[in-house]
């Protein structure tokens, strides 16, 4: 069976139609690199700043300090005011976390506490005079080792 001429004219045009097809694809894929090419930026290309910022530390319990106060474990992830939270005795610890961790009012934490409201809001006073002593005298040792 002889091809028909109008057969060869299909074939050549379906022939034709395929090719334009795969050269603008080929020309989509090049253009396609040559702009990721422009915008993106290899790893070793990186300087130790720019690989910094990619860079995620993950943040572990033990770098923080835990207290226990009533039924909430409270997290303080900074070193000195966790010193100096430390140091100071339960109740009154318990007072300011609730307070500032917890965003609690005296009048819930004294409910709470079973205590006077103004008994929890002169302990709380007190205790954050102390704190702010106590950390302005660890801020001065640790310049005074500096300079």
């Amino acid at each position: 069976m002889n091809p028909q001429p109008n057969d060869q004219q299909k074939a050549e045009a379906f022939d034709s139609y395929i090719t334009k097809i795969l050269k603008y694809a080929v020309r989509d894929y090049f253009r396609q690199m040559k702009r990721r090419g422009e915008r993106e930026v290899s790893l070793s290309g990186l300087t130790g700043a720019g690989l910094s910022e990619l860079g995620i530390v993950d943040k572990y319990f033990s770098d923080e300090y835990a207290f226990d106060v009533l039924d909430w474990r409270i997290a303080v992830s900074d070193y000195e005011l966790g010193e100096a939270l430390n140091a100071l005795p339960a109740d009154k610890r318990g007072i300011v976390l609730l307070s500032y961790f917890l965003d609690m009012t005296d009048e819930e934490i004294a409910r709470r506490l079973k205590l006077a409201r103004s008994t929890v809001t002169y302990r709380r006073a007190s205790t954050l005079r102390e704190l702010k002593k106590m950390l302005e005298e660890n801020a001065d040792e640790s310049y005074r080792e500096t300079t």
